[in-house]
């Protein structure tokens, strides 16, 4: 299946908030991919053990036995995860749980496992399991989410072409990692790229980002467009977006106040900044978030 036969469907999209806990063995008929918010993960896969830690994602393929584990941390003692169960070509139907999950070993149709997509020159999304998570693909996947729930009318072609983004990013992010890693730069960007989610609110304007990696402008600019997948301010926004959204799910703040946590003290503009990203306003959201 090449590059332009992609057509994924999206069977399932949901945040869950978990308690340490393990799960039994189990075999899927399609694809899903499990984004750590908070906490970890620990998944037991080919003979292999996988910690997936915040801010990556587990791709775990169609029929291969694994057995995931919800690990707590110092910070949190619970662990959210965002799940999206998928296809590569929109063949296969799912109405319940049994038509994406193996219930009985015994009764296993091999007609109707999911068949992984090839993409071209790349190596397939299987052969690495562990991925960073980009802030841009986080977004995408939580906007999946959101369409899946409201099943608005043409969500389904809104879910098909985030979820493209969503495998293009992943795909990319595999061909380019020996080259990310080769760069003598790559971790301190990184580690920069943490400090940033750390403190959504602070300032982070091009010269302190140069100044911090020790590199002119230009350079520093170019160097994190290519760990990063986007230019700074870029990252910022989605990673203040990211942080709002996350606030107004899980606490009762105000919404000034979390305009303010997240570096936008003013309201109307908060506001006007989520609207334009999310398409609704941060209490629209904040209700639609408490009925996921």
């Amino acid at each position: 299946m090449a590059w332009k036969e992609w057509s994924p469907s999206i069977h399932y999209a949901q945040y869950q908030t978990l308690k340490p806990c393990r799960f039994a063995e189990r075999r899927l008929y399609d694809f899903e991919i499990i984004c750590v918010i908070k906490g970890a993960l620990s998944t037991e896969m080919l003979g292999a053990v996988h910690v997936v830690t915040e801010g990556q994602l587990i791709f775990l393929p169609a029929g291969v036995p694994h057995r995931n584990e919800v690990l707590a941390t110092e910070s949190a003692a619970e662990a959210t995860f965002l799940g999206i169960h998928f296809d590569f070509d929109g063949r296969l139907s799912a109405a319940s749980e049994s038509d994406i999950v193996v219930s009985d070993e015994g009764e296993a149709n091999p007609d109707r496992f999911a068949r992984e997509a090839d993409a071209g020159g790349t190596p397939p999304l299987s052969n690495r399991v562990v991925y960073d998570c980009p802030a841009e693909c986080l977004t995408w996947m939580d906007r999946i989410a959101l369409e899946f729930t409201m099943r608005s009318e043409g969500c389904e072609a809104v879910c098909r072409g985030l979820m493209l983004n969503v495998l293009v990013a992943l795909s990319r992010a595999g061909a380019s990692r020996l080259g990310a890693d080769a760069s003598l730069h790559a971790e301190r960007i990184r580690k920069l790229i943490a400090r940033m989610e750390q403190a959504p609110a602070a300032a982070w304007p091009s010269e302190r980002i140069a100044r911090e990696l020790k590199l002119n402008e230009d350079y520093a600019a170019k160097l994190f467009r290519q760990v990063a997948g986007m230019p700074p301010g870029r990252l910022l926004k989605a990673i203040r977006h990211r942080e709002a959204k996350r606030l107004l799910r899980e606490t009762d703040w105000s919404v000034e106040v979390i305009g303010e946590r997240v570096g936008y003290p003013d309201l109307h503009y908060f506001s006007r900044i989520f609207s334009s990203g999310e398409g609704i306003s941060p209490r629209e959201y904040r209700k639609l978030s408490r009925m996921l």
